[in-house]
């Protein structure tokens, strides 16, 4: 019999005084930049680019422009075997949610969960197994499965109760578009999300999220440089309101300008066909410090951390769980 998956959610502000805690996956983004001499600076700095974001798209009723502020929280995700904790649980995943304070009538709008989104199991797959599968490989393949118990881990937890206790709608993804694919520009073009592009083929990062029950679509939001990548399960124009989304453009966008400024910061816009390139020479930095070297180190150890205590302990238990799992 198989057995039975249940999951539980931690939060906590992520503000100008957030520090990791030690079961934090020090891979993640939000990590990274919470770390170091620099790291109140660099959150200050980081939250001032959102709340700028923010307001510069959410324009009207806005001539000052700094009616809105954006609050984020780190949310953790610990799965749970037949509804036992483990003491030494690791966070399965790591989301941000975003919550929009209104200054002009003291409200507080909650905003979409998902946005930089991290796993443990993602790692595993993409520096272990996927690294290990072509290592004497004559071209680049993936492995049987690749993604599968990933995808039934997600899918099992957005549709849980524990899901629908915490947030009222489903996540919104939003991450870098692909170096290895081209975007081409399309005549459709959406007030906040910008204006869509599209790609002939998807990516592996595109084929991984469509295992984890989610479609993707690319934007590039009114005076960005390049479109975003958001995946989602339902309608992404039709069930989130213009606030909502503008809370994860306004977080995503900051957050790759300093991750990947190569393509986010660069000095001229994404023209009618475009591939993004990390060779790119023409770009700005942000003042924010970011250490990207160090978080590709850090994915291959966190793998191999997440190997030795989760997917091989419960390699069985997975196994089951993933063939008895119902789509």
């Amino acid at each position: 019999m198989s057995k039975e998956f249940t999951f539980a959610i931690n939060s906590i502000c992520f503000d100008e005084d957030y520090r990791p805690s030690e079961n934090t996956r020090i891979t993640t983004n939000f990590a990274n930049l919470a770390r170091g001499k620099s790291r109140q600076e660099n959150l200050r700095n980081t939250f001032r680019m959102i709340d700028n974001r923010f307001n510069a798209l959410a324009h009207w009723d806005n001539p000052e422009g700094d009616r809105y502020a954006v609050k984020l929280e780190i949310i953790s995700v610990e799965l749970n075997i037949d509804g036992e904790s483990r003491g030494d649980a690791l966070p399965l995943i790591e989301i941000l949610k975003t919550n929009i304070v209104d200054r002009k009538t003291n409200e507080c709008i909650e905003g979409i969960a998902g946005n930089n989104f991290s796993s443990y199991v993602r790692d595993y797959d993409f520096s272990v197994v996927l690294l290990e599968h072509n290592k004497n490989q004559p071209g680049f393949t993936t492995p049987d499965n690749f993604g599968e118990l990933h995808g039934k881990l997600f899918k099992c937890f957005v549709n849980s109760r524990a899901y629908r206790d915490h947030f009222a709608k489903p996540p919104v993804i939003c991450l870098s578009v692909s170096s290895s694919k081209t975007y081409h520009r399309t005549v459709n073009q959406h007030p906040v999300l910008g204006i869509e592009y599209q790609q002939d083929e998807y990516s592996l990062t595109d084929e991984y999220f469509e295992k984890m029950g989610l479609k993707v679509r690319y934007f590039m939001p009114p005076n960005s440089v390049a479109p975003l990548a958001f995946y989602f399960a339902g309608d992404l124009l039709a069930d989130y309101t213009n606030l909502e989304l503008i809370g994860t453009i306004s977080t995503m966008d900051t957050f790759q300008k300093i991750y990947r400024p190569e393509i986010y910061n660069a000095n001229s816009p994404a023209g009618k066909s475009y591939q993004p390139s990390l060779k790119h020479q023409d770009f700005s930095l942000t003042r924010i410090v970011y250490d990207r070297e160090e978080r590709s180190r850090l994915a291959v150890e966190q793998g191999r951390f997440v190997e030795e205590q989760f997917i091989k302990p419960y390699q069985a238990i997975l196994e089951q769980w993933s063939a008895d799992y119902a789509l």
